[in-house]
């Protein structure tokens, strides 16, 4: 086996997706796969998560890939798309890119797309001020929406919580006015709520949930971790111990020189650095296991090997495995608070030369 690998627990999927259904027992779920499911591999999310609902993914390219790849829910385009041809491939692919600029509104009244486009959602700006129709605009944007003939069935709203992650933030409840009040003159079906507002706030949930972080066992907010939350890590990244040897005291490990020994130290090379997305933020700070105990990882991160202090872990040897991220008290979340950045970005730059291994946590 080539190293690093990540290791990716289809069981865990299926747990976290449960755990979705827990919390929002009356909405359906349309679960998040963008970004290659968060670094996890967009198809074997998609068929670990077959009971959701539909499914969601930024672009058009990730849409058209799943189509190909023979993925049969609905798949919604949360960017949406611009240009006339992009609207006939999302048509052809019966792809539903999500409304959020007047412009998509006047072109889709100017095309004839091979077949009108189906589950369809209107963006609303409701607070995050990003994308989306200001809610004083949107009856008139579904109006114009109803008189296309590209356009087939109900319309839903859409919005994003700017700051759901902080539990009890008024900003929220603002937020969640704004839909519900459209809610209460359109009568049609709302998909609000993030991972971070299905679990804490529930008034939120509506018709549709959109989980996206949690389906991956990871926590939405910097108190609590996964396992706190009844979640459990899907990804495991595992790399091997490449070299061990001595330090005599006053050697200095790496490029800078940053980490000098003070004592006689063993320290080991792991083949893992920032080419393959193992943040360099994690110089001289993060650790890593091996052989069941915790050793600190020294010196700058490289682009293909970090340098670990072996000290207290005598017997470890070249072969050994190393656990980078992805069990209880080793946690991407503990890592991203060290790298001073958030576990979305640690899992999902993980690059293609980091090998995906699909295990059964059940089996």
């Amino acid at each position: 086996m080539n190293f690093p690998v990540a290791y990716i627990d289809v069981a865990a999927l299926r747990h976290n997706l449960l755990r979705v259904k827990e919390c929002a027992p009356n909405s359906r779920v349309m679960s998040v796969i963008k970004a290659d499911a968060y670094g996890h591999g967009a198809i074997t999310a998609a068929e670990a998560l077959k009971e959701s609902d539909a499914f969601a993914v930024a672009r058009l390219k990730e849409g058209v890939f799943l189509r190909q790849k023979g993925v049969e829910h609905p798949i919604v385009l949360l960017e949406g798309v611009n240009t006339e041809q992009d609207f006939i491939t999302a048509s052809e692919y019966q792809l539903s890119p999500v409304i959020h600029l007047h412009s998509q509104i006047q072109l889709l009244q100017t095309l004839t797309l091979p077949k009108p486009l189906g589950f369809n959602w209107l963006m609303v700006d409701s607070g995050m001020h990003r994308l989306g129709i200001r809610p004083e605009q949107v009856e008139m944007a579904l109006t114009l929406l109803a008189e296309s003939s590209n356009i087939s069935g109900e319309i839903g709203l859409m919005s994003h919580f700017a700051n759901s992650d902080l539990d009890g933030d008024p900003r929220n409840q603002k937020q969640l006015a704004h839909m519900l009040a459209l809610k209460h003159k359109t009568s049609l079906p709302l998909c609000l709520a993030n991972s971070a507002a299905i679990i804490c706030l529930p008034e939120s949930h509506q018709h549709w949930v959109r989980p996206g972080l949690m389906l991956y066992g990871v926590s939405p907010f910097s108190d609590k971790s996964g396992t706190e939350l009844g979640l459990k890590p899907v990804m495991t990244l595992k790399t091997q111990l490449i070299a061990v040897y001595d330090l005599e005291v006053g050697d200095q490990v790496g490029y800078g020189g940053e980490w000098t020994a003070e004592v006689p130290t063993r320290i080991g090379v792991a083949s893992i650095g920032y080419g393959d997305g193992y943040s360099r933020h994690l110089s001289n700070k993060a650790e890593v296991i091996i052989r069941g105990k915790k050793a600190p990882v020294i010196g700058r991160v490289s682009m293909d090997t970090i340098c670990i202090n072996l000290n207290h872990v005598e017997q470890a040897e070249t072969g050994d495995d190393v656990i980078v991220w992805g069990t209880a008290d080793l946690a991407v979340e503990q890592l991203a608070t060290l790298a001073e950045t958030i576990p979305y970005e640690l899992v999902t730059v993980l690059c293609q030369r980091v090998n995906k291994e699909v295990i059964n946590g059940e089996s």
